[in-house]
């Protein structure tokens, strides 16, 4: 039985200034709180380490689709399967909203991390604000 958590944050700042900041996956680790380090191997294929204490944490994932301004999905081809999808969608000239989609295998996460890591909990608290706040930083240099 999968697991999914939805996160959806209203910006004020225009989707390209967001779609900017997550088209690069490098620069995930400066938003997302739980990412500690996002290499990117080839074009669609980027290794990624989550910081939490104990176990395995680092995966190795694959963009399965890439809208620009629109959408931006993957899924883990190594280490804990999981996928995820953001969108992105036009509020306004001045406005968009940021959606973060994950769908995850919670016994596979016991699993392959063990039960006190507590992965679940750090997904469920995966974090848009920080992001929020950098997309509308971006927004206010422009």
């Amino acid at each position: 039985m999968a697991s999914s958590l939805l996160e959806a944050v209203d910006i004020k700042a225009p989707v390209a200034v967001s779609w900017s900041l997550w088209q690069d996956v490098e620069r995930w680790p400066a938003f997302l709180s739980h990412v500690e380090q996002v290499r990117r191997v080839d074009a669609n294929t980027f290794s990624w380490r989550l910081s939490l204490p104990g176990a395995d944490k680092s995966f190795v994932a694959e963009l399965t689709e890439v809208v620009p301004q629109e959408r931006i999905a993957w899924r883990t081809t190594e280490g804990v399967h999981h996928a995820g999808v953001v969108t992105f969608h036009r509020l306004s000239d001045t406005e968009s909203r940021v959606t973060l989609q994950i769908e995850y295998d919670p016994a596979g996460f016991v699993e392959h991390l063990g039960a006190l890591t507590n992965l679940d909990s750090a997904l469920a608290n995966y974090d848009l604000g920080r992001f929020q706040q950098m997309a509308e930083h971006e927004a206010g240099r422009h």
